[in-house]
């Protein structure tokens, strides 16, 4: 796989479905045109676990975290599991890392979020040293290591890459690692994010499809989605900088009162539709790759609950036109 591919990427896992069932779907993909498969992690299946058993089931894909939080694994470990995954799958794996969000890290998991900008320049920096083999003695602003070395650094270093949804952020992730991973935007968003990413970093994004001809099914399902997204703070001040903060404002007041019902029928459809991609396989395709058209480098594609729609079916038919 060389540098100029087109991208075109699949979130695993798949809803639906267990972990092992999907083994067959895995090795159906680099012919399906897939070139990328990407976890994601929450509340779920963590964000290593399944592209370690992709690994062994294939060795034509690039394998990416989408993301790994920064708070919730310490520096060493976090380093030890991106090496070992590097080692299952050398020169295929790009480490992704992320601040999540308050919810993840202070509610669930009882760690102060404080100073994100920070925290992910310097566990970046870290990350940097330790994968290339550095013993690493260091007091970075938010975190310190005395000493820390891998006992099996991997050949190939993993890349890595940061998620970013705003300029500072994006700036960050273009100097300090090798690629930008953002989400919940649309193709005309896409060179606004480029232009604050400069023109050599790698931009990434998940693009959220729905696929189903059912356009109140679709835009139900969606809005379910996006009101979790949209809620959090740096979700809606990423749409504020993107331009849609009128439009998102009685989402957002409905959801500061308590009425939590009334939040996603706020968001206008004209958002809806902009930020989810619905339709029959084909029309999806071609809007996936509408993303490409406007500067993305790599569409990863999720495929959410959709009814009466099987995961692993629609992963085949969404494959790169």
């Amino acid at each position: 796989m060389t540098e100029s591919t087109a991208r075109w990427g699949l979130t695993l896992p798949l809803h639906g479905h267990s972990l092992p069932e999907q083994r067959e779907i895995v090795t159906e993909l680099a012919g399906l045109g897939y070139t990328d498969l990407w976890s994601a992690e929450l509340a779920g299946i963590d964000a290593f676990t399944p592209l370690v058993l992709a690994s062994q089931w294939t060795d034509q894909l690039r394998f990416g975290t989408a993301i790994a939080p920064v708070y919730t694994r310490g520096p060493a470990c976090l380093a030890m599991t991106a090496a070992t995954l590097a080692e299952l799958a050398p020169g295929r794996f790009m480490l992704g890392v992320g601040t999540s969000t308050p919810v993840v890290v202070q509610q669930w998991n009882d760690i102060p979020f404080d100073a994100p900008y920070q925290r992910s320049r310097d566990m970046l920096r870290f990350l940097r040293a330790a994968l290339a083999g550095a013993k690493v003695t260091e007091r970075y602003e938010t975190f310190s290591v005395n000493g820390f070395r891998l006992e099996r650094a991997p050949a190939v270093p993993p890349t890595l890459a940061l998620a970013a949804l705003r300029p500072q952020m994006v700036r960050l992730a273009a100097t300090e690692s090798d690629a930008v991973i953002t989400n919940w935007l649309s193709p005309a968003d896409v060179p606004k994010v480029r232009d604050a990413a400069g023109a050599g970093a790698e931009l990434i994004a998940r693009i959220f499809v729905c696929p189903t001809t059912d356009l109140e099914v679709a835009r139900a399902v969606a809005r379910r989605v996006l009101t979790a997204y949209l809620t959090v703070p740096a979700y809606f001040k990423f749409h504020e900088w993107l331009g849609r903060g009128e439009l998102l404002a009685p989402m957002l007041d409905c959801w500061q009162a308590g009425d939590r019902k009334g939040a996603g029928p706020a968001i206008p459809d004209q958002v809806v539709d902009d930020l989810v991609i619905h339709g029959d396989f084909g029309s999806c395709r071609e809007r996936v790759d509408a993303y490409r058209q406007a500067g993305l480098d790599t569409p990863v594609i999720a495929i959410l609950p959709t009814p009466g729609v099987d995961s692993i079916a629609a992963a085949r038919a969404l494959g790169q036109p």
